[in-house]
This record gives structure tokens, C-alpha cells and sequence, in this order.
């Protein structure tokens, strides 16, 4: 596999995957807000990496939207 197929493979993948300043920058809070609601358990489950730095899945950040929505009405 060339350098530039291992590259584009790498950000498909990545794409489907928000970061911790993703999730915080889309909703308007800080991170600290993010990492209270962590704690709580109300936030969005997250993907640890072996650095320590977390993701979200897109396709579980949308759902958990969805929820908060659905428990607004």
C-alpha cells in the first residue's frame, strides 16, 4: 500500500470519529463542561486511545443528541 492510500485510508476512518474540542466547539462548552458530564455519566460515551486523548463516534454523538431532544419534549 503507497503513503497515499495509507493516508486517505487513515482519514476515512478518522472522520467518523470527533474529538473531545469537536464535540465541545459544536455544542458551546468548555471542555471542562465535557469532562463533568463524563464524570456524571450523562455525556456521550467515548473511545479511549492508548495516549489517553478520547474520541466520540459520530453515529454515537448523534444519538445521544437524539436522546437529549427527545427528553426536552
Amino acid at each position: 500500500m503507497t503513503a497515499n492510500a495509507k493516508a486517505t485510508r487513515a482519514a476515512g476512518r478518522s472522520g467518523d470519529k470527533l474529538t473531545v474540542a469537536d464535540v465541545c466547539a459544536d455544542l458551546g462548552i468548555s471542555r471542562r463542561t465535557f469532562y463533568e458530564w463524563r464524570a456524571k455519566g450523562t455525556g456521550p460515551r467515548c473511545i479511549p486511545l492508548p495516549n489517553g486523548e478520547l474520541r466520540v463516534r459520530r453515529s454515537e454523538y448523534e444519538r445521544w443528541l437524539e436522546a437529549r431532544e427527545a427528553a426536552a419534549i
